[in-house]
């Protein structure tokens, strides 16, 4: 099956300003796990992205999961908003989309943000709809490759085979949840809470990094009250 295809996006911060998100929250680099370099990130936190390698080791893990979950279901929250993938190298807007729409009572817009009115436009879809809508969105798509053309290296070419991906964490019902537009659900990580999320998460993290230990392009970035 042939996928539509978009520019990689870099793990940019300065993405979300594009899409008409107001500046009272804002995505920015953790630059270590320690808790010293986690306490000087801005507080609250509402969401988490991760940007790592995609490997052999994580796509066994990958299935193995999918499968022990399927025989397994997990308890599932009503309230995520979670859309599948359906367009190569799309990761990085998805990932933005899903920390956004989970939070919508903390954030605000600016009037005409193409993300909000995505959201509102699917709110009531399914995470298979919510794919197949956003490869229509030319809003996003003309902002997402504008993007990627902007960054601070050469944006590579569309044929361009990447193997960097990007996930989020959020918090809904105080219970932690994976996001990934690759997985045909949300994965719950337990509980959590608006204080203690950025740890939490991380937590999650350094289980992708020790799955993977001789890779070292794993790069994390919070949502967090500016």
């Amino acid at each position: 099956m042939s996928y539509p295809r978009w520019l990689p996006l870099e793990s940019n911060p300065e993405f979300v300003n594009s899409l008409g998100m107001k500046l009272s929250w804002q995505f920015g680099d953790v630059y270590g796990l320690d808790p010293e370099l986690l306490s000087m990130v801005p507080r609250p936190v509402c969401a988490v992205l991760l940007l790592f390698p995609v490997t052999e080791k994580y796509e066994a893990y990958k299935q193995e999961e999918e499968d022990r979950l399927k025989k397994q279901p997990q308890e599932v929250s009503p309230n995520i908003f979670f859309m599948r993938q359906t367009i190569s190298n799309a990761c990085g807007t998805i990932g933005l989309i899903h920390a956004v729409a989970n939070n919508l009572a903390h954030l605000q817009f600016e009037s005409g943000s193409p993300l909000k009115k995505f959201v509102e436009l699917t709110c009531k879809m399914n995470p298979e709809e919510r794919g197949a809508f956003l490869e229509k969105d030319e809003s996003i798509r003309i902002t997402h490759e504008s993007s990627a053309q902007e960054g601070q290296t050469e944006a590579p070419s569309l044929d361009d085979k990447v193997n960097l991906h990007f996930i989020a964490f959020v918090n809904v019902g105080g219970q932690l949840y994976e996001l990934d537009g690759r997985k045909p659900f949300p994965i719950r990580h337990g509980k959590t809470s608006e204080g203690t999320l950025l740890e939490d998460a991380v937590e999650v993290c350094k289980t992708f990094m020790a799955r993977d230990p001789q890779e070292i392009h794993f790069t994390i970035i919070a949502l967090s009250k500016d």
